[in-house]
């Protein structure tokens, strides 16, 4: 049984992440054990609201290091793949360093902030994270802050001005959208991951 967690940022959305998995008929737990983030064989990163409160949260629980070190595929979501980044312009602080890059605000191009609700996605060929998807499918975004694209950018998404839809660097994987409320393509992004990555 592929022992699958999700790292306990205290965020809001971890419960929905959860639900997602169990209805791919996995088992997930939410967890802030050390011991369980280690020895896990798949580790998500959800994370809604700000940077600061989240490496917050991620320092008071002791969880800097130890994700810092994880050598298992681990997917961030939203503000989760934000963390992932050297840095965040939203509080001006370190992240976890994890992938080159930083989170900048979305350049004002006369579309309204946040960025929220469906837009089209457009990835890497061959990249198993999206195996099965089809080219140019919509996923669920809600977010005001991004990473442009660069060399660890595995998908784009455009909202006046293109971002990294989806980062890689080695074990870790972030995504900007949100997977457990984008349908059908995000339930299978979420199979992707807990099986081919």
């Amino acid at each position: 049984m592929t022992k699958i967690i999700i790292i306990d940022t205290g965020c809001a959305n971890l419960s929905s992440v959860k639900f997602a998995i169990d209805r791919l008929g996995y088992q997930a737990e939410i967890s802030r054990d050390l011991t369980q983030i280690q020895q896990a064989d798949k580790l998500l990163l959800p994370g809604v609201g700000t940077a600061n409160a989240a490496m917050n949260n991620l320092q008071q629980r002791n969880l800097i290091n130890t994700i810092q070190q994880l050598t298992q595929p681990v997917l961030g979501i939203c503000l989760g793949m934000q963390l992932m980044t050297q840095f965040s312009q939203e509080g001006n602080l370190s992240t976890l360093g994890l992938i080159d890059g930083q989170t900048e605000k979305l350049p004002e191009a006369g579309l309204p902030l946040p960025h929220m609700g469906w837009n089209q996605v457009n990835f890497v060929e061959d990249q198993p994270l999206f195996a099965d998807i089809p080219n140019g499918s919509y996923f669920y975004f809600v977010h005001s802050f991004a990473v442009l694209p660069n060399q660890h950018t595995i998908a784009t998404c455009d909202y006046g001005v293109p971002f990294s839809a989806a980062l890689n660097n080695g074990n870790f994987y972030g995504v900007q959208f949100h997977p457990e409320r984008s349908g059908k393509v995000g339930a299978q992004l979420l199979r992707n991951f807990i099986e081919k990555l």
